[in-house]
């Protein structure tokens, strides 16, 4: 039987954004199951690199290193998932977004997470809040040496060639519920959100516009 290759219809490039903000916040295992059938389809060809939007209802989730012993709050779901990283909270107000992403060869995985931080920084500083990196750490961060806080955390997957997972930025949310982890291991730093840091009143919906506007300039 002659079994004809599957036509490659969208190549590295191409950048589509699906936001599922108006449909208000999703159970973490709603976005991984999304994630997963995209991931298939942008991994075959068939669809465009994705990045999905969205809210989490409250959730903890814990990445291949973490130590599910450090939540103190059991009122809150906790997920393990297969994405690096540590212990870290999703819930309302702050700003999920998962860019499924075929990796250019050869695959750079902290270059891509590099990626990620100059694209976060450059989304906070449409807001007058300068952010950075802070040596053998990921995410973006703001505040003076030796007292920063993350604004924004990453952890990635990459399987067959495609990303998933991606980063969460801390919009508007309530900071209550990183005080029950050691948030991304990290026992001598804290968290922080956008709105405290800029000063300003926002919404998750109007940073993502943001965010759509810079996406195409870091991942192309």
């Amino acid at each position: 039987m002659f079994c004809e290759a599957p036509v490659d219809l969208y190549p590295e490039g191409v950048m589509n954004v699906l936001s599922l903000l108006n449909e208000g916040p999703h159970t973490y295992a709603q976005g991984l199951s999304l994630q997963e059938r995209l991931h298939k389809e942008v991994s075959a060809g068939a669809r465009p690199n994705t990045l999905v939007l969205l809210e989490h209802t409250s959730v903890y989730t814990g990445g291949k290193r973490a130590e599910m012993s450090d939540i103190a709050d059991t009122r809150i779901e906790v997920v393990e998932t297969n994405r690096g990283g540590k212990l870290t909270w999703h819930g309302p107000g702050q700003l999920v977004g998962y860019p499924i992403y075929r990796m250019p060869n050869p695959i750079d995985v902290v270059g891509y997470v590099r990626t990620l931080e100059e694209f976060l920084i450059s989304v906070i500083a449409k807001y007058g809040v300068e952010g950075k990196r802070v040596d053998k750490r990921t995410g973006v961060w703001v505040g003076s040496p030796g007292a920063e806080q993350k604004v924004a955390a990453i952890g990635i997957r990459i399987a067959e060639g495609t990303a998933m997972h991606g980063f969460a930025l801390n919009v508007t949310n309530s900071l209550a519920p990183f005080e029950a982890i050691i948030a991304c291991g990290i026992r001598d730093a804290g968290v922080t959100t956008l709105e405290l840091e800029s000063e300003q009143r926002m919404t998750v919906s109007e940073v993502a516009v943001t965010v759509e506007e810079k996406i195409g300039m870091f991942l192309s």
